[in-house]
């Protein structure tokens, strides 16, 4: 699998799952537009991974439209293509209800979801030209929750809703599709043998399990992949739990 010359943008790229995606893309050959909010990760990746491939870091609010236009505008005008977008960028206000503000609900709903919808609409004629591909990153929390986690599950949930609109709307030039990762440890934090053992894969997912689907869903071999939710857990949202 070959992305070599291809331009791939994905949003919330500094660290974690994002930066691991950004990785994979350019291992495969991909030239990477890197967005964040942070400047200092963003930055610190886009230095980290020059030296293996054509990577540009561009601060980024991906709630911010104006923002947006101009990320696919400076895009185009370096590569003057775009073949993926990955909407990864994304935010939590998780506390008890009664403290969840309104700014803070709106703002999490801005970033997660108004966020990919603007993403896809400014970048959505650069993508029919090259029969591109977008993949969303939403959560199992779209489907299960922990207590205290509103904003980010709603927000997760229409994430795989807008996933299925957008691929009946932009097919069949652009083909889209979501990613529901479940516990995915992206800090390499030291996890007891319970924290793997409950999984029925046996263990704790990592940031290289999202990317690698990410890239394939975005090559040519998912050709026939369209407004799918791919589910990457571990089994966990399959396995019934009683106290």
């Amino acid at each position: 699998m070959s992305f070599k010359d291809k331009v791939a943008i994905v949003t919330g790229g500094g660290q974690g799952i994002g930066a691991e995606i950004c990785r994979t893309f350019i291992k495969l050959g991909a030239r990477v537009i890197l967005a964040d909010i942070n400047p200092r990760s963003g930055a610190a990746l886009a230095r980290q991974l020059a030296d293996r491939g054509d990577i540009q870091f561009f601060e980024v609010d991906v709630a911010n439209e104006v923002a947006v236009a101009h990320l696919v505008e400076k895009t185009l005008k370096l590569y003057n293509r775009i073949d993926a977008l990955v909407n990864n960028a994304a935010i939590a206000a998780n506390r008890p209800l009664s403290e969840l503000s309104l700014n803070d609900w709106q703002r999490v709903i801005d970033v997660n979801l108004t966020g990919p919808m603007l993403c896809a609409k400014h970048s959505q004629e650069a993508l029919k030209v090259q029969q591109g591909s977008i993949v969303n990153i939403a959560s199992t929390r779209a489907l299960m929750s922990e207590a205290h986690t509103e904003a980010y599950s709603a927000t997760k949930g229409g994430l795989v809703g807008l996933t299925h609109a957008l691929a009946i709307s932009l097919g069949p030039e652009i083909r889209v599709n979501c990613i529901s990762p479940g516990w995915i440890d992206t800090q390499g934090v030291a996890l007891s043998p319970a924290d793997h053992e409950q999984h029925p894969a046996g263990h704790v997912g990592q940031a290289c399990d999202i990317a690698e689907m990410v890239t394939y869903l975005c090559s040519e071999k998912a050709g026939f992949i369209t407004g799918q939710n791919f589910i990457i857990d571990g089994g966990m949202t399959r396995k019934m739990i009683y106290a």
